[in-house]
């Protein structure tokens, strides 16, 4: 006999799909001895039993009244016995159940019907074919609307005028077919209004299951309520105390997708096992687990749908959820600030436990960023502020490193006033510091000096000499990138000053480097060489291999300038190496085109147009799409050469 089960979240779409399927299949002939339909109404208070399920399918095959058995146990045997004895296949749809105790006594003593469950929950202990609905995909939501709203009247041309909010409402929506279901026909009653005015609506709420409840047209086609918010909560009741407390919680994780060690912070130590729970959870197709394909459990992260984690959320006792998020930012604190350490680790220095290299550094970051970047947004809560600012500042190498600068303005900014609230003038100091060099590589020249400038008075006012020179350096980069060269030379003159009176050979290594960009700028060519030769060498020593690649970038650019290409080709050879050891591939596609530039002085087109190629891939790489079409565009035609290295402090 075989078995199927629909399952998925609540107003996935379950019993819609069975009863269209069936629809389908009796057209093809599939079942010429019909169907037949119970409703189990699993996720209702009162569900419907297998005793019960059993009259009425009796019912359906004409046995009634006084033909009906008088026990239970002979009506299950005449129930079974008529379909042994039809010799025309029949389908039968058992919809909603959450309990196999309901389905059980129904399945036919017969291998020549078909069977075809809906149900919230996987039975992962049954032998049936599972056929797992999730939510629709952004361009198939947005089709539903649109069809639908076409279908009752084809003058409707909100879609085709609001298309972007149109997307907008589907994604409000969660793309799950019930609230799309919901989200029309309040379009269709208020057809004089736009699509963006209920859009505007939900956005204003919070809560997309509070409006669309609140403007529920009704009944759906099967008779029942066209509501969000009881779906779920039936969901939840039906969980174990200790499930519902985990998947509430999880619902407070700063981003749709958390790992099981988050996770695990935000339930605390007293939980039992956490992973367990999770696919418990994931069972009742409450999460979603998402495997990035290694088969290993702590690859694994647990995705919440967006409507499951605005009702979970609502159901959190303050306690519990303020105590919950403090475990969790603790936790991403620590190994941000380890990462961070690895990534700026140099030869010589203290080892960190959790991270072994630079590699795994960068793994944890990328797998945490979303997480990472919410939480450093609550900051602006006066109980997680010191914790959320730490965090911050962890956090400006790496997304520098990426180059995901909009999240780098994001919890700069978020950081700085809670820094600022709290009178804590360092840390501002550093904010501002941060989200200089942000600004700075997003073309808002003017608004970094502006930045950084507050940085450097903050940390005069504090006495931090270093950080003050550090400031000094970036404000120099700032100031070349606005076009103001002889003002970011003199910046930049005075940090390399200062770190050589200090002694820090590394920084004054970096401002070395920096001040010999500024100096090729305004036509210093033999100064710059000199700085960029002895910026290198300052790198060398200090072990920072990275930090002396850039330094043969900028000399090979400043050199072919010069006219010596051969050295700058050399130049260039060295920091490729050093890029792709280090998979920076920004540097490797500045460096590339570099290349590509010195071998068109060298009349070289082939050379130069594969070089080009190369280079376009490596900014595709780091999510440089600007560069990429640059120098896939040059390819073909003789560019002005890309802008050089700078470095920040």
């Amino acid at each position: 006999m075989l078995i199927f089960a629909v399952t998925g979240m609540g107003g996935v779409g379950k019993t819609a799909l069975a009863v269209e399927a069936a629809h389908r299949a009796l057209a093809r002939g599939w079942f010429p001895g019909g169907t037949l339909f119970v409703d189990l109404r699993g996720y209702d208070e009162t569900p419907v039993t297998a005793d019960q399920a059993v009259l009425a399918l009796l019912d359906a095959l004409g046995v009634r009244d006084g033909e009906l058995p008088p026990t239970t146990d002979r009506q299950y045997d005449a129930y079974r016995a008529l379909l042994v004895e039809r010799r025309d296949r029949m389908l039968l749809i058992l919809d909603n159940a959450s309990d196999p105790a309901q389905y059980l006594p129904l399945l036919p003593g017969t291998d020549h019907h078909r069977v075809l469950i809906t149900s919230r929950d996987r039975h992962d202990a049954l032998p049936v074919r599972l056929i797992d609905l999730e939510t629709l995909a952004p361009d198939d939501a947005v089709a539903l609307v649109t069809r639908a709203l076409h279908d009752t009247d084809e003058r409707d041309e909100r879609p085709a005028r609001e298309p972007d909010s149109l997307s907008e409402l589907a994604g409000l929506c969660g793309h799950l077919p019930l609230a799309l279901q919901i989200a029309v026909g309040m379009l269709r009653r208020r057809r004089h209004r736009d699509i963006a005015s209920l859009v505007a609506e939900i956005r204003k709420s919070g809560d997309a299951t509070a409006v669309l409840d609140h403007g529920s047209p009704g009944t759906d086609v099967y008779g029942r309520s066209l509501v969000l918010r009881p779906v779920l909560e039936t969901s939840y009741r039906r969980l174990p105390p200790e499930h519902a407390r985990l998947l509430r919680l999880l619902c407070l994780a700063p981003s749709a997708e958390t790992g099981t060690e988050a996770i695990s912070a935000l339930a605390g130590p007293d939980t039992g096992s956490v992973l367990s729970l999770l696919e418990d959870l994931a069972a009742r197709y409450l999460v979603t687990p998402v495997s990035n394909g290694n088969g290993a459990a702590s690859a694994v992260r647990w995705r919440v749908h967006d409507l499951v984690r605005v009702f979970g959320t609502s159901v959190v006792e303050r306690g519990e959820g303020e105590t919950a998020r403090e475990r969790v930012l603790a936790l991403y604190v620590r190994c941000a600030e380890e990462a961070n350490h690895r990534l700026r680790w140099l030869p010589g220095t203290e080892e960190t436990e959790r991270f072994a290299d630079r590699r795994q550094a960068l793994a944890w970051l990328d797998a945490e960023r979303l997480g990472l970047v919410s939480a450093v947004e609550w900051a602006r809560e006066e109980r997680f502020a010191g914790a959320a600012v730490r965090l911050a500042l962890c956090l400006g190498e790496y997304l520098d490193w990426r180059r995901h600068f909009d999240d780098l303005i994001t919890v700069s900014e978020a950081a700085r006033e809670a820094a600022q609230l709290a009178g804590d003038r360092l840390n501002e100091a550093i904010a501002w510091s941060h989200l200089g060099n942000a600004l700075q590589e997003v073309g808002r020249a003017e608004e970094a000096i502006d930045a950084l400038t507050r940085a450097r008075d903050l940390f005069q006012a504090a006495g931090d000499l270093h950080r003050e020179t550090m400031a000094w350096g970036n404000l120099g980069n700032a100031l070349h990138e606005a076009g103001r060269v002889e003002e970011a030379i003199d910046a930049l003159t005075r940090a390399r000053d200062l770190f050589q009176l200090s002694g820090h050979r590394h920084d004054e290594a970096m401002a070395w480097d920096n001040l010999g960009v500024a100096l090729a700028e305004a036509g210093r060519t033999p100064e710059a060489i000199n700085a960029h030769t002895r910026a290198r060498d300052l790198f060398q020593a200090a072990g920072d291999l990275h930090g002396e690649g850039r330094a043969w970038h900028n000399l090979g650019t400043t050199l072919r300038e010069a006219g010596r290409v051969a050295e700058a080709i050399n130049a260039y050879g060295k920091d490729l190496e050093i890029c792709q050891q280090f998979e920076d591939w920004y540097g490797a596609g500045q460096t590339l085109h570099g290349l590509a530039l010195a071998h068109e002085d060298f009349d070289r087109p082939a050379e130069a147009r594969a070089a080009y190629h190369l280079s376009a891939d490596a900014f595709t790489r780091a999510n440089a799409p600007a560069e990429a079409a640059a120098s896939r565009t040059r390819a073909t035609a003789r560019p002005a050469p890309p802008n050089p290295h700078s470095q920040e402090h």
